[in-house]
């Protein structure tokens, strides 16, 4: 129900492209840098990521030079940039001060800097009221903080470096220094939680007054140290159930209190939704900087390699370490559908028929009938949409809509 979709086929073979031996026709909208780093990993993560912080210097180095090949693969302006990880938090003021410099001086960011969305992951500890300072000074006007909890007990099982009293704080150093766009991340479902101390987490959240709020329901990953936990039988899963009623109980309360549920996982007061992150939801091309960094074109899908040495090396040796994924029809229209019918504005089927033709816009139609009797998807014009209801059983609606 509130499970983040993985929708990246991974069907090709690692290369290393030479740089001039490419052509690069896409135009792009937003840009994301991937920063890898972390102190220590938390137990559900599964996402790529290196405790080998000395690495720095020469990881940002290698972004810079990456951009600087790349940067034929952007041919329109960029209205979004998002710094993601790992820990961006963790960069030294002379390595951001870096990154954004070759950030405009290799990518094409839309004159008008009041309507560019500049979005910065941080933890909570490293928000001192001198980093929040720093930051103001950047082009930086979005932070997002991994909260995940206000329970110091759930922070330490997360193996979490900060706590409540922490998150709490650094909210209040950014609108010190002047940030007013702030999302948080929370999490859900964890073993042993109530009903009771999940609402705690979330009326916590609600007195911070933030513009944005995710949540999830905590993940069992393979590989990661909490599915091992699992495994061995020292934790136990919450039921199917249980995280239904919580996800519930988040909805009526951010929804009851002000905020917008756009998207399956995504919370935003009027006018604050994430503009890069809807890029993903709507077909907007993006590109993706960084070891492990996704990029789309709306003709192919690219990632770069989920290694720091490698990576390092290839852009070094004027090479991207990357793997390449070319889209058919039926891969598009898949991805399509189980994009858009994540947000609350859902799928146009107008653009179904004038993209992908009458055979699919039928195929959809039809598969969409049986959950528009049960009460599962609504239409609106050409619009069709999850209903409250529809959003419980979200995936199973989308798997019935994708063409096989």
């Amino acid at each position: 129900m509130t499970k983040r979709v993985i929708f990246l086929k991974h069907i090709s073979n690692f290369v290393a492209i030479n740089i001039k031996n490419i052509t690069f026709i896409a135009i792009m909208a937003g840009l994301y840098i991937h920063i890898p780093f972390c102190k220590s990993r938390c137990i559900y993560c599964d996402f790529y990521s290196t405790t080998s912080i000395n690495r720095t210097d020469e990881y940002v180095d290698a972004l810079c030079k990456e951009m600087e090949m790349r940067r034929s693969y952007i041919t329109d302006e960029i209205k979004s940039i998002y710094i993601g990880g790992g820990t961006p938090s963790l960069l030294s003021e002379r390595n951001l001060t870096q990154l954004f410099e070759s950030i405009y001086k290799y990518n094409k960011v839309y004159d008008d800097k009041s309507l560019v969305e500049v979005t910065i992951e941080c933890n909570p500890d490293d928000v001192s009221p001198a980093f929040a300072e720093f930051l103001a000074k950047l082009p930086v006007n979005r932070v997002s903080m991994g909260i995940q909890t206000f329970s110091d007990d759930r922070l330490r099982f997360l193996c979490r470096r900060h706590t409540s009293a922490q998150a709490v704080k650094a909210v209040d150093n950014l609108r010190n220094a002047g940030f007013g766009n702030i999302s948080i991340d929370l999490m859900f479902g964890f073993p042993e939680e109530t009903a009771e101390d999940w609402m705690k987490d979330i009326q916590k959240a609600l007195l911070l007054n933030v513009e944005h709020i995710s949540a999830y329901s905590l993940m069992y990953e393979e590989g990661t140290l909490l599915t091992r936990m699992l495994s061995e039988g020292s934790i136990r899963q919450a039921d199917d159930e249980h995280c239904l009623r919580m996800y519930e109980m988040l909805i009526n309360s951010l929804t009851g209190n002000g905020y917008e549920h756009y998207e399956i996982s995504n919370f935003a007061r009027s006018g604050f939704r994430s503009r890069h992150n809807s890029s993903y939801w709507d077909d907007t091309p993006y590109i993706g900087i960084g070891a492990a960094a996704h990029s789309y074109n709306k003709v192919s899908r690219q990632w770069n390699c989920d290694n720091i040495d490698t990576y390092i090396t290839s852009i070094e040796n004027g090479e991207l370490p990357t793997e390449i994924e070319h889209l058919d029809e039926t891969t598009k229209f898949n991805d399509m559908v189980m994009t858009a019918l994540r947000t609350s504005d859902g799928l146009d089927t107008n653009k179904i028929l004038a993209l992908f033709g009458k055979e699919l816009y039928d195929y959809l139609l039809k598969n969409a009938k049986k959950h528009i009797d049960s009460g599962k998807l609504t239409t609106e014009g050409a619009q069709l949409r999850l209903t409250r209801k529809g959003i419980f059983v979200s995936d199973s609606v989308m798997s019935d809509l994708m063409y096989v």
